[in-house]
Order: C-alpha cells, then sequence, then structure tokens
C-alpha cells in the first residue's frame, strides 16, 4: 500500500502501515511494492511445484485434478514389466549356458536341430 499525502504545500504525507506522519524529504525515495506482490506470490507458486515435482504422489499445477499418484502408479508398473523382461532374459541365458556346458545337454540340442525325416 501506498503513502497518503497530507498537505502538498507542508509536505507531509501518512504512512497507513505504519500508522504515522512524517514530512517528504527529497533524498527519500520510497517505491509502492504493491504491482509486484501478485507476480511474488505466482513465483512462490511455481517454486512449490517445482518442488512438488520432486515427489511422485503430489499435485502439480497445471495438472487434472487427482492425479498425484500417476506418476507412482505409472512408475510401478513399469518397473514391474521391465523386472519381469529382465528376469526372462536372466533365465534363458542360464538355460542356454546349462545346455552347452553338459554333455546331455548338447544331445539334446542336436536331436532338435536334426530333420524331421531321421536321417
Amino acid at each position: 500500500m501506498g503513502i497518503v499525502r497530507i498537505s502538498s504545500e507542508l509536505g507531509l504525507s501518512f504512512d497507513p502501515l505504519k500508522g504515522m506522519v512524517a514530512e517528504e524529504r527529497d533524498d527519500v525515495v520510497q517505491y509502492a511494492l504493491d504491482p509486484i506482490y501478485p507476480m511474488v506470490e505466482r513465483l512462490d507458486h511455481i517454486a512449490d511445484d517445482l518442488v512438488n515435482q520432486l515427489g511422485p504422489d503430489s499435485e502439480l499445477m497445471e495438472s487434472y485434478a487427482n492425479r498425484g499418484k500417476c506418476s507412482y502408479i505409472g512408475g510401478l508398473y513399469t518397473n514391474i514389466w521391465m523386472g519381469f523382461i529382465i528376469g526372462l532374459v536372466v533365465a534363458f541365458v542360464i538355460l542356454i549356458s546349462t545346455a552347452f556346458t553338459s554333455e546331455a545337454g548338447l544331445k539334446i540340442i542336436k536331436a532338435a536341430l536334426m530333420p524331421a525325416g531321421g536321417a
């Protein structure tokens, strides 16, 4: 909030925030910060939103309502599927490595690769 000029001839002004009357001087400059407060509040909300993006269950400023746990659930399903795929690859590598290291495994592989006619 700004100041109220009481008398421009006497150089008196009233500061409503402090509740005092003071003399206007040429060496003192007072800026009204009222237009800046909404911009500072918007920046404060944006900073809070940036901090909320670090957590998977936080509501974001520009998202739809009740979407707070989307990142958490999406990450959970992605990790389940990736774990399943990696587990299958590891199981396949172990199966192949054990089949090629034993004599019985090599016989099974040769029998599977033979033509159907039994030549």
